[in-house]
């Protein structure tokens, strides 16, 4: 019989209440907590600790406080990721973030869900979809992106949009639900 983390960890239904999982999500809390007090000179100290809490980092991680999630290591971020404050990332199900992405101020990541039977919820299920972001994106303010949503290349989310459903590469998506408002064509040189 598998263990809830391995449940986890193959995306298949768990309770989210194991011990197991909780000491893990603790681990991520304290490196949270530990991220989220250095200042903007600590860049080293800050770098190693962006290290140790997600599962893949590329050059040059910049995440600023107050940084949230669940366990750190489903998180897969590529070069120059930049975060601004207080973000949060539910990482339930690996998210993976792409190379030169920028998430503005309040942008919450989410990969976790709960089931819609009420049965599954009074048992503390939980549940995971991937999150996909391609290089070049940028996650407007207050923006809520759910469980299993993909966008392309260089897709721009406005401000305050909650993403339910994937997208492709070169558009500027907005709203709630968020639909595309116009293509993002890189300029030509």
């Amino acid at each position: 019989m598998k263990t809830e983390k391995e449940k986890f960890l193959a995306g298949e239904p768990y309770n989210i209440m194991d011990p197991e999982l909780a000491a893990e999500e603790t681990t991520a809390r304290r490196l949270c907590k530990q991220m989220n007090e250095l200042d903007d000179t600590a860049t080293k100290e800050k770098d190693h600790i962006i290290r140790q809490l997600f599962g893949s980092v590329g050059k040059s991680p910049w995440v600023q406080p107050n940084f949230r999630c669940d366990f750190g290591y489903n998180i897969h971020v590529g070069d120059y990721f930049m975060c601004n404050y207080d973000n949060v990332i539910l990482d339930i199900a690996p998210v993976t973030i792409g190379d030169h992405c920028m998430l503005a101020p309040h942008v919450q990541i989410y990969a976790a869900y709960h089931p819609k039977d009420p049965k599954g919820r009074e048992d503390f299920i939980g549940l995971g979809k991937p999150v996909t972001l391609g290089d070049h994106v940028w996650v407007g303010g207050g923006s809520v992106i759910l469980p299993g949503v993909t966008l392309g290349n260089n897709v721009i989310v406005g401000a305050n949009s909650t993403v339910t459903k994937s997208f492709g590469d070169n558009v500027i998506i907005a709203g709630n639900p968020a639909r595309v408002i116009s293509e993002n064509l890189p300029e030509e040189k």
